[in-house]
């Protein structure tokens, strides 16, 4: 079910700035990827991370201009990079930094950052453990421990559970917790989404798995990191350890529909959707 949106008067009057065309430019005019750009519709495409805050900001963006559709799908971040690399969408998401190989492959790229995001470590509700240190996160995800009564919690075996290969979240997660030449527990359960992780944590007895601050609720415990809580303020202050930025990704300079859209998200009332998602602005 799609969510209605009361938008403020401001991001009305945004519309006029933004100046979005409600015309293709004609076959003849221009090919390629200048005709996708100008066109109503665009793609969205990557990360399952980003993509629920894309949809909400693509539903507000669309309430204010009637005629624009903006179709937003996952995949993951890499599918993200490679899709807007190779012009299959519009504009890809990415919830990690672009790889300096990324780089390489698709030189024309251009990142747009729209939020920061923290990665919570959390835990089945029944487990007591409140507060980890980044080296027992680090231990416990790489199997090197496998029971909770080695960081103080009862005598439990712990199920692992992780985002698969190509996640943003997973690589962002790897990049700031497990470090260089630290691998993911082979025993892992793997998940295609956040959504998938947070189920499968929250009705496992002893689990454990790391979870994007927007997908937190109460079926899941969230355990604080060497004494601080995974919370925006904690990220904005700089308190929390693992956070990163929420891209979108653009083949050249964007121009249009995807100008405009990207524009709206940057301004006043964007930046007050991802407030409201539980995201850290940045603007």
């Amino acid at each position: 079910m799609r969510r209605i949106l009361i938008i403020p008067a401001a991001a009305l009057l945004m519309a006029a700035a933004c100046g979005v065309p409600q015309e293709t430019a004609s076959e003849g005019e221009a090919g390629g990827a200048a005709a996708a750009v100008l066109e109503d519709e665009i793609s969205v495409v990557g990360s399952t991370t980003v993509q629920p805050l894309a949809e909400v900001l693509g539903e507000a963006f669309e309430v204010i201009h009637p005629g624009v559709v903006i179709v937003v799908g996952g995949g993951g971040s890499s599918v993200g990079v490679k899709s807007v690399g190779e012009g299959s969408a519009h504009i890809g998401m990415a919830s990690r930094a672009i790889k300096p190989s990324e780089f390489e492959e698709f030189p024309g790229i251009v990142v747009h950052t729209i939020a920061n995001d923290g990665i919570a470590i959390v835990a089945d509700p029944g487990v007591t453990v409140d507060d980890l240190t980044l080296e027992q996160c680090r231990d416990i995800f790489s199997g090197a421990i496998t029971n909770w009564n080695r960081v103080g919690g009862p005598d439990m075996e712990i199920v692992v559970v992780s985002r698969e290969e190509g996640s943003g979240t997973r690589g962002a997660f790897e990049e700031l917790v497990l470090g260089d030449g630290v691998l993911m527990a082979e025993s892992a359960i793997l998940q295609p989404s956040n959504g998938a992780v947070r189920t499968t944590c929250g009705t496992t007895p002893g689990a454990v798995a790391y979870l994007s601050f927007g997908y937190l609720d109460e079926s899941v415990k969230t355990i604080s990191i060497d004494g601080v809580d995974p919370t925006p303020e904690n990220v904005a202050a700089g308190s929390y350890p693992v956070s990163r930025p929420l891209n979108m990704i653009t083949l050249g300079e964007p121009e249009g529909v995807a100008a405009a859209w990207i524009e709206f998200i940057l301004g006043e009332d964007g930046q007050a959707i991802v407030a409201a998602e539980h995201y850290l602005p940045v603007n």
